[in-house]
């Protein structure tokens, strides 16, 4: 959606939405938000879980592992997705744009970690789809895993992407067989 996003506000894809949106003067940073939310709460009725997730949360659930969301999108397309396709699976803190900073800084994470009372997120694996996830992972300590797709192709071997995947279900494997990340 961020090309739709880009283009309902005017910017090129050089620039960040949320940064372009935050330096605007009221009234328009208003209008852009909502511009933005409309385009989320669009692509919200046409939402699937990806490849693998729901049996990934359901073997992270039997372990009793803890599970955060931080995320660049508003509180509605979250909720959306946890209630349709993981009604049983608790996520907490959810950190959503109105967590500032936002991604690719690394508050979002080390606000996890500090939730969890954890000592630093180099116990935590940041998965993801693009570079803020990638940048904010590694800037906060935290292993990265890479959900690849057609457009983040360019990330495979960036230096902030510790792992690759091309569904979330694989990462049950690898967290059985021990993960260990390239830094």
């Amino acid at each position: 959606m961020f090309a739709q996003m880009r283009s309902a506000l005017g910017i090129t894809k050089a620039t960040d939405i949320l940064d372009h949106i935050y330096a605007l003067p009221e009234p328009a940073q208003s209008e852009a938000h909502e511009k933005v939310r409309a385009i989320e709460r669009e692509a919200m009725t046409k939402q699937q879980p990806q490849e693998g997730l729901v049996e990934l949360m359901r073997y992270l659930d039997e372990r009793g592992v803890r599970k955060g969301i931080c995320t660049r999108n508003f509180d509605a397309p979250v909720a959306h997705l946890l209630t349709t396709f993981l009604p049983t699976t608790s996520f907490a803190p959810i950190i959503t744009r109105a967590f500032r900073p936002p991604k690719p800084s690394p508050a979002g994470i080390l606000h996890i970690a500090s939730t969890w009372n954890l000592p630093a997120a180099t116990s935590l694996i940041m998965v993801g789809d693009s570079l803020d996830d990638m940048l904010a992972g590694h800037r906060a300590g935290a292993a990265t895993v890479l959900l690849l797709n057609d457009v983040n192709v360019d990330l495979e071997g960036h230096e902030c992407t510790d792992f690759v995947i091309r569904e979330l279900g694989e990462l049950v494997g690898i967290l059985e067989d021990g993960f260990v990340g390239r830094n």
